[in-house]
């Protein structure tokens, strides 16, 4: 794809819609579609076939779409960025210089090869000179001040009672495997991947020599982390349960914690993270968890613990050592867990180093040379179109009664936006990169993190930080700084076409700024109130009202079929969230095109033959166009919140009765669905 740069003359075109009309183009590319198949029948195999067959996956790819294809873009970008300013001769110490050094000692292969499980070196030593319970409680802070959260993880958040507070949160953590489901069921491959799991640990042992420093056999040492993990999940809260913002949330002085958690060390922990001054209540998100760990820390043996913790630090290191290493773990981690075919390239591994330790710093280089200040500006035009059509849409909700009303419009027009990138930068002089090992500068890029983020605790939230680079293609909404923000990177196609009428604009990038906007409104979004607290603005009624609407969702996701072997079922609970913020953003999007075609500024004829109506649709469906395999369909299933590619067209749209109209959708059709079966939310 050709570069975009975004100009301000081509963003003026877009926000204000002064141009003429012969001058754009529909911004459908008919190449994606597949008019063998009708829109009636599969609308997403009709929008999105010609994509598929033209973007099938390669070896690197378990999962490729859209957003993955401007991924890809932005770190060609990126890369480009990184060796204009490595062929520099930059002043010690400045960014330039940690972002060249980080990025040369990470593609240095021969080097990596050289210095073999060697960086892991002083880590495991440390891990082995633990002999008492004291000792594990001092290595749980020196594993986490490195970013490795064995065990437990504690971040800075908003108090949910004052969102204008940040307070330490403590939330389960310390599985490989990453969730508690691939311990405790069979289901799709569950059983498989536990053993492919126990082969990486036992393979990775052994690579990093911890089998001869113990004199245990790599296997017995697997099978021991194992049996302490598979104890951590039957402890760990669901992910459904997890969802709930009333259940984790359970304020604690650290005297409480004591009592519910003697054996973990809490005041010695936020002493050494430098938090225990001024503290005066945390969150404990899951407290059986922690009740747990403690018994664990007080019964279970000590070196059973420090094979934990060794384990957790050699996985950490894994993608960061010699071959032998990184090839264990994408063998699992990739080809098992995923179904990928091939590890990705070492410079775009590098690249995405180097921009997790430096984000800012190179989204910083990234606007200046992609992404123009005035952007931001017309951007938000766009921004306030979508706005005052929520408002609209509150209006019109018949389930919703008036003092509702009045408290969602309260909350909505006190929602900060967030465009391109921040106006304050963050400060890296404190990261210090050096010419030592990859994994030693990835280690001292963690701790660096990890001393910023605890800093935050016990001061005011600050509004102003963003929780995305701007490079990331993404958004998102923070329900505590009740915030939407779009980064700068997903301001291009397929999102946002500067050269196309606007009825494609709103189809796409709108349905993400109305996603967004929703999700202050969705299943969770829908407690906090326009401040961030956790409080319950909604009438009785009323919150029966949308619990009914919601469960409809629910349903409907719940009844398709995702895969045939295993048979899998899609989850519509776990992504409830993400599919009312789809169903509102469509909504939403829909009447902010009809009003700009009430004021002239989207065209209203037909367009490569699609009337605006149509175009808003298939834009819609082109942000979604993705492949997939198997395994990664499966995965994403278990533990995505977000509903695959297909079914977030073909699921979501009969739910809205503007695309029946668009498309001339009649019942009979596969992509009909009785209006009475139809949720109505925002």
């Amino acid at each position: 794809m050709k570069k975009t740069i975004l100009t301000i003359t081509a963003m003026a075109m877009i926000a204000t819609g002064c141009h003429k009309k012969t001058e754009l183009t529909s911004g459908i590319n008919l190449d994606n579609l597949d008019t063998t198949v009708s829109p009636q029948e599969d609308f997403y195999q009709y929008a999105c076939g010609g994509w598929m067959k033209n973007h099938p996956l390669d070896a690197e790819h378990s999962r490729y779409g859209s957003f993955d294809f401007l991924a890809e873009e932005n770190q060609k970008q990126l890369r480009g960025i990184i060796d204009s300013v490595s062929a520099n001769q930059n002043q010690p110490g400045s960014i330039a210089d940690k972002i060249a050094t980080l990025y040369n000692i990470g593609m240095d292969s021969v080097r990596l090869q050289e210095q073999g499980a060697e960086p892991l070196k002083p880590y495991l030593d440390e891990i082995q000179a633990v002999n008492t319970r004291e000792d594990i409680n001092a290595e749980i802070i020196r594993l986490h001040k490195r970013g490795n959260h064995v065990l437990f993880a504690v971040f800075g958040e908003a108090d949910k009672d004052d969102a204008k507070q940040c307070i330490a949160w403590a939330y389960q953590s310390g599985l490989g495997l990453g969730d508690r489901d691939y311990y405790l069921t069979d289901e799709g491959n569950n059983a498989k991947i536990r053993e492919g799991y126990l082969k990486l640990m036992q393979t990775q042992f052994a690579n990093a020599g911890y089998d001869q420093m113990t004199g245990v056999s790599a296997d017995k040492l697997a099978a021991t982390v194992m049996a302490l993990e598979t104890k951590l999940a039957k402890a760990q809260y669901d992910k459904l349960t997890n969802r709930d913002p009333f259940k984790t949330f359970n304020r604690k002085t650290v005297d409480e914690a004591i009592a519910l958690a003697a054996n973990i060390d809490w005041k010695g922990y936020f002493s050494a993270m430098g938090i225990l001054d001024g503290m005066k209540t945390f969150n404990i998100a899951q407290p059986e968890y922690f009740a747990a760990v403690s018994d664990i820390l007080a019964k279970e043996d000590i070196n059973t613990l420090k094979a934990y913790f060794a384990w957790h630090e050699i996985n950490g290191a894994a993608s960061y050592l010699s071959d032998n290493f990184v090839d264990a773990n994408f063998e699992f981690y990739g080809k098992l867990l995923s179904g990928r075919e091939a590890n990705r390239p070492r410079w775009k591994r590098v690249t995405s180093t180097v921009d997790g330790a430096m984000g800012e710093a190179l989204g910083h280089l990234y606007v200046d040379k992609y992404f123009p200040a005035e952007a931001k500006e017309r951007m938000k035009v766009m921004v306030d179109n979508l706005m005052t059509a929520l408002g609209q849409r509150i209006d019109m909700a018949t389930w919703m009664s008036d003092q509702t009303k009045a408290n969602a419009h309260e909350k909505l027009a006190t929602i900060l936006v967030k465009i391109g990138y921040p106006d304050k930068w963050r400060d890296y002089s404190g990261l210090e990169i050096k010419n030592d090992s990859y994994y030693a500068n990835v280690v001292r890029s963690n701790e660096f993190d990890m001393a910023y983020y605890m800093s935050k605790i016990n001061k005011p939230v600050d509004r102003d930080e963003w929780q995305m680079t701007p490079q990331t293609v993404n958004a998102y909404y923070n329900p505590t700084t009740n915030e939407i923000c779009f980064p700068a990177a997903i301001l291009q196609p397929p999102f946002f076409q500067f050269d196309a009428d606007d009825a494609a604009n709103y189809g796409a990038i709108g349905v993400v700024i109305g996603h967004e906007l929703t999700h202050g409104f969705d299943d969770q979004g829908r407690n906090y109130d326009k401040d961030g607290n956790l409080n319950d603005w909604w009438n009785e009624q009323d919150a029966e009202n949308f619990k009914q609407n919601a469960q409809v969702l629910v349903d409907a996701f719940n009844a398709v079929k995702v895969l045939d072997d295993p048979e899998t079922y899609a989850n519509g609970a776990l992504t409830l969230g993400e599919n009312i913020a789809d169903n509102g953003g469509l909504h939403i999007s829909h009447l902010a095109m009809q009003n700009a075609i009430q004021k002239g500024q989207v065209n209203k004829e037909k367009m490569d033959g699609f009337t605006p109506e149509q175009r808003f649709f298939l834009a819609y469906a082109a942000v979604w166009a993705s492949n997939a395999r198997p395994e990664a369909i499966l995965q994403l299933t278990q533990m995505d919140v977000h509903a695959l590619a297909r079914n977030r067209v073909n699921v979501t749209l009969p739910h809205v009765g503007e695309f029946h109209d668009a498309w001339a959708v009649k019942q009979g059709d596969k992509m009909w669905l009785d209006p009475d079966k139809r949720a109505q939310l925002w």
